[in-house]
């Protein structure tokens, strides 16, 4: 069974959540504020986060500061409607994806199992680990897909899940243009508006964990207009 950790200093929204979630067999533990849930991360494993943005005592974007320390655990953020800010700086400090209040039941855990599901294949939890052995090469970035292990220039790299399956994507078809709706189709594996700015926020954040000068990049390039390809990485 999947655990998950709920963290929203609104019982309702709490409560709510806990009664979607459990209906689809997902083992819900609660917490009312981010340092709650650091604790709990901790202490126990999880497979997901769902947390909170504005909370007492510690708010969201601080507490998944402190986790990203320690766990590559999935992160999905409960934002407000029109927080866009608070959105994108959530999406900075590493979360995978969000969700806005008030939430559809049907979006909000097909975004669970979407990320679940990645985090699985990535390696996350005790589970039992996929045993592709394929090893992606390029320039001085190695990818080996049975550990789940990146390394840029000899020295591993921490990735997110959503970070790793944006990476084998591109590293697997080096050169390809892939606009910005495909990459969010195939990643989050949902359809994309068109508005979002989930894309280009995770380019960013993957560049700086494997360019060695995000503002000029030697493998992670926009074509503009069109998107974004993976170079050989030649200087």
């Amino acid at each position: 069974m999947y655990k998950i950790l709920v963290c929203d200093d609104e019982k309702d929204i709490v409560s709510a959540l806990k009664i979607y979630l459990s209906a689809e067999n997902y083992e819900v533990t609660e917490a009312g504020n981010g340092k709650e849930a650091v604790e709990l991360v901790k202490k126990q494993e999880f497979h997901l986060i769902i947390l909170d943005i504005m909370m007492p005592v510690m708010d969201g974007i601080s507490a998944l500061n402190e986790i990203r320390k320690f766990s590559n655990v999935p992160v999905i953020f409960l934002t407000a409607k029109g927080e866009e800010i608070d959105m994108i700086l959530g999406l900075n400090v590493g979360a995978d994806d969000y969700i806005t209040k008030p939430f559809r039941p049907v979006e909000l855990l097909a975004r669970v199992k979407a990320q679940i599901r990645r985090y699985m294949m990535f390696g996350g939890g005790s589970g039992q680990q996929e045993t592709n052995q394929k090893l992606l090469r390029i320039g001085g970035i190695e990818m080996d897909d049975s550990s789940k292990r990146v390394t840029v220039e000899g020295e591993e790299v921490n990735l997110t899940p959503t970070e790793y399956a944006m990476l084998k994507l591109f590293m697997e078809n080096p050169g390809h243009v892939f606009s910005p709706a495909v990459i969010y189709q195939t990643v989050w594996n949902e359809s994309y508006t068109g508005s979002d700015r989930t894309v280009p926020v995770h380019i960013r954040h993957l560049r700086e964990k494997i360019e060695i000068n995000p503002a000029s990049p030697r493998y992670l390039k926009v074509v503009w207009g069109q998107g974004y390809k993976f170079d050989g990485g030649n200087r």
